[in-house]
């Protein structure tokens, strides 16, 4: 059975001399608002989820290569060793797909599959573009929206970030008497800050995915401990951690309020205290992180 009841949740997770996640195209310095306030991407935000679903025995298609448990070396041998590589039935993919990944039924999956030369099935003439040759078949894309949406995470306050000139202590080449071009690095942190980001979980998409109350009981266990298991040298252990998760389990599949009005009834301060508006019908439950 699908999920039976609209759910809505936050998180207040707090950021003290870390890295929470970094933006590639500005040296890897922690992500920022135009207002100063730190940001955490719900891209991010869901890869330590998957993690933590993957490290408890759930099928994860999305697996990061660190952390990945099979012998696929990317996300298409990992399809065609589960769904086989002809595209087939859309509605038998989705059933599937949804079945047998964790994270495919929660936060949906986009597989695409190329045109095939010589396939005598369904013919899409192409022109002189140069994109393809008469007699192949068209390509198409299998969407999946999963019901689980997650926003991105920003700071209550403007935080502060403390970059780090670091060098090497021994030569990477040569007789080491020269200095590579990767000697000098730069190393960054936020000083520290109180991170809040919100998600919902959708009944009437949950009908297509087969997300359950099952399913929706397991991430809600995920969530107090995202970040546990994920140090590294940008994140070392205990440097972010969940101060509480909010939840609420509305009494119906449409809800009592609409997402918006329940997230904005709880307020954050930068010290990482909150207060809750009281909504009628809808007690929220407060689960302690670290």
């Amino acid at each position: 059975m699908s999920l039976s009841k609209k759910i809505d949740f936050t998180v207040i997770f707090r950021v003290k001399n870390a890295n929470p996640n970094g933006d590639p195209l500005n040296g890897n310095r922690p992500r920022t608002d135009f207002d100063g306030k730190g940001e955490v991407s719900d891209v991010c935000i869901k890869r330590k989820i998957r993690d933590r679903l993957l490290e408890a025995g759930h099928g994860i298609y999305v697996q990061s290569d660190d952390r990945k448990i099979d012998d696929h070396p990317s996300l298409k041998a990992r399809y065609d060793a589960v769904m086989g590589k002809s595209p087939g039935d859309e509605k038998a993919i989705r059933t599937k797909a949804c079945a047998e990944w964790f994270d495919v039924r929660a936060f949906g999956q986009l597989f695409p599959f190329k045109a095939e030369k010589g396939n005598k099935g369904k013919k899409e003439k192409t022109g002189d573009d140069g994109n393809g040759e008469d007699g192949d078949t068209k390509a198409v894309s299998i969407g999946i929206r999963g019901p689980v949406s997650i926003h991105p995470a920003f700071s209550i306050d403007p935080v502060t970030v403390t970059s780090t000139q670091i060098t090497k202590s021994v030569s990477a080449e040569g007789d080491g008497s020269k200095r590579g071009s990767d000697t000098m690095g730069m190393k960054h942190r936020v000083d520290g800050g109180v991170y809040v980001f919100k998600g919902s979980m959708n009944p009437q998409l949950a009908e297509r995915t087969g997300f359950s109350d099952a399913d929706a009981a397991i991430v809600k266990t995920i969530l107090p401990r995202m970040f546990e298991n994920d140090a590294s040298a940008a994140r070392p252990e205990g440097s972010i951690g969940v101060i509480k998760v909010i939840w609420w389990e509305h009494d119906s599949k449409s809800g009592q309020y609409s997402s918006a009005r329940v997230h904005d009834s709880l307020s954050v301060n930068g010290d990482g205290t909150y207060r809750l508006d009281e909504l009628t019908g809808l007690k929220p439950e407060e689960i302690d992180g670290f």
